[in-house]
C-alpha cells in the first residue's frame, strides 16, 4: 500500500472513528490524541533553575545543587514536569512499547518553544545494545525526531556509545547514579561540529546527561546543552 492511500486510510479513520485521549479516554484534539482538558493542565516547567531545570517554586538562577556542583553543560531545556500526563504517557511509552503514547509525548514537545540557541547536531542519549534489543526502540531518539526535523537540526543517533551495561537508574540514589553512568558513554561518530545539544526523555538527577557531556567536551565539542522533555522533581539523594 502506498504512502499516499496509507495516510487517506488514516485521515478516513479519525474522521469515522474520532481520536481518544490517551489520558483521560475522552475525546480527542487533532494530533496529539490528548483531550481538550489534559492539554489544558500540562504540566508546564515554567518555574526552574536557569541551569538544571529542577522545576521550583520561583525561577532561579543556579539550585542548591548546581551551586555545590555546577554541571558541565552549558544550558538546559526541559519544558515539562514529571507529572500528569507526562508521567502516564511515558511510562506506557518506555516500558510497554506503547507507540500512540509516544507520539503523543512527541507532539506536546512540539507545543515547547526552545529557549536556546540552535545546536549544530542533535544527539539522542543512546541505550546499550542488550537494552535496545530488548525494548526495540530508544525512547529519546523516537520523541526528538520531529522536534528535530522541526528545526532543522541534523540528528546523529550514532554519534554517542554506552559502552558497557549499567543498571537501571530508577533503582539508584544520586550518588550511585553518578558512578553508574561515569565513563559508560563514549563518542562514536561525529562531525566536526562546536554545539551539540543531548537528548534524553526524563531527567531525574542529570547524572546520565552528565556523562553524555563529559564525553562530548572530552572529544573537543565547545558547547554542549541538554534536552530533556520533561524534568522530575523528586529528591533522591537519600535513598
Amino acid at each position: 500500500m502506498d504512502a499516499p492511500l496509507d495516510r487517506w486510510l488514516a485521515a478516513a479513520g479519525r474522521f469515522i472513528l474520532p481520536p481518544r485521549c490517551l489520558a483521560c479516554g475522552d475525546r480527542g484534539v487533532g494530533s496529539t490524541e490528548l483531550c481538550a482538558g489534559c492539554l489544558a493542565a500540562l504540566p508546564w516547567n515554567d518555574r526552574h533553575c536557569a541551569r538544571c531545570a529542577l522545576p521550583l517554586p520561583r525561577e532561579t538562577t543556579l539550585c542548591g545543587s548546581c551551586q555545590r556542583a555546577t554541571p558541565s553543560w552549558h544550558a538546559a531545556w526541559v519544558p515539562f514536569r514529571y507529572a500528569a500526563p507526562i508521567d502516564q504517557l511515558e511510562a506506557r511509552f518506555k516500558f510497554h512499547g506503547q507507540l500512540a503514547a509516544g507520539r503523543t509525548l512527541a507532539h506536546c514537545w512540539l507545543r515547547a518553544r526552545c529557549p536556546l540557541d540552535r545546536p549544530d547536531a542533535v544527539v539522542p542519549v543512546p541505550l546499550h545494545v542488550s537494552r535496545l534489543r530488548r525494548r526495540g526502540f530508544n525512547q529519546a531518539l523516537e520523541l526528538v525526531k520531529p522536534l528535530a526535523r522541526r528545526i532543522g537540526c541534523p540528528l546523529w543517533p550514532d554519534a554517542l556509545e554506552r559502552v558497557r551495561m549499567t543498571a537501571a537508574q530508577s533503582d539508584l540514589d544520586a550518588a550511585a547514579r553518578a558512578r553508574n553512568v561515569r565513563g559508560a558513554f563514549a563518542v562514536r561518530r561525529l562531525p566536526a561540529v562546536r554545539h551539540v545539544a543531548v537528548v534524553d526523555d526524563v531527567m531525574t538527577t542529570g547524572a546520565t546527561l552528565e556523562a553524555c557531556t563529559r564525553a562530548l567536551r572530552d572529544a573537543g565539542v565547545a558547547r554542549v546543552d541538554i534536552w530533556a522533555l520533561a524534568r522530575t522533581g523528586r529528591d533522591v539523594s537519600s535513598r
